[in-house]
């Protein structure tokens, strides 16, 4: 029985919400309460892998236990790659060039041991730590990417969802006119979503003079937290009843 849930428009809409949620969450913990990025990531990677223990060890697909660990790698990418790049100095284009390299390393070395990366194929242990590694990564550059294109090429918080939003559109014209591998184009889409997600979210949360919509770090979780919740509670609901009927 298949652990993880079907690659619907839902998903994506949950994905984008779970992936805001993360960047606005990790910098009302690691600069709005003023943890620290260090520290932060400590917590929230601890949060990560007790949830993601959940997930390994249940027997099917549970809509919140997926969910948390998609949010936990959210938080976690945020503060690790703002470590990465403001704490350790390493800047916004490297940190990006150095989390591409371990996830490009992560699906490689899945490949190679797997035979495939097609999440629809992910029969054990070992190929679902690969993929909830590579989503970790592709969170983690998320991050990174979205500040990279916000701070560092001119284009702003709005100029950068636009970019990413672009690039999304094309990969879903890609999905439907072109024969290009699906698996592709979902680890595209999966890789674009993180930026797409950490770009938005910094517009809702930034000042004015920053281009942001200075919603704040609380009330931009606080709603986004709210919608994601509602979209769960909705895909636990259409689970049970697709048990029933399985069972019947």
């Amino acid at each position: 029985m298949s652990k993880l849930p079907q690659i619907t428009v839902a998903f994506w809409i949950m994905k984008i919400c779970a992936t805001t949620l993360g960047e606005t969450a990790g910098d009302l913990l690691s600069m709005t309460l003023n943890v620290g990025y260090a520290v932060s990531s400590a917590i929230l990677l601890s949060f990560f892998f007790i949830i993601l223990t959940a997930q390994l060890f249940s027997k099917k697909y549970h809509p919140i236990i997926y969910w948390l660990v998609i949010l936990a790698t959210s938080t976690a990418g945020t503060t690790i790659s703002d470590y990465m790049d403001r704490t350790l100095g390493l800047g916004y284009a490297t940190g990006s060039l150095i989390l591409s390299a371990l996830l490009i390393a992560t699906l490689l070395i899945w490949k190679a041991t797997e035979k495939t990366l097609a999440v629809t194929d992910i029969k054990s242990h070992r190929a679902e730590i690969f993929y909830w590694t590579a989503i970790l990564f592709s969170n983690t550059l998320g991050t990174a990417l979205g500040d990279f294109l916000a701070d560092n090429s001119g284009l702003g918080f709005f100029g950068g969802a636009i970019l990413i939003g672009s690039l999304l559109l094309v990969i879903v014209l890609a999905y439907y006119f072109t024969k290009i591998s699906r698996v592709i184009l979902f680890w595209l889409a999966f890789v674009l979503t993180r930026p797409f997600g950490a770009t938005f979210g910094d517009l809702l949360t930034k000042p004015p003079e920053k281009g942001g919509l200075n919603f704040g770090t609380t009330i931009s979780s606080l709603i986004l937290f709210i919608i994601l919740a509602v979209l769960v509670a909705v895909a636990v609901k259409k689970n049970k009843s697709t048990n029933k009927l399985s069972v019947t």
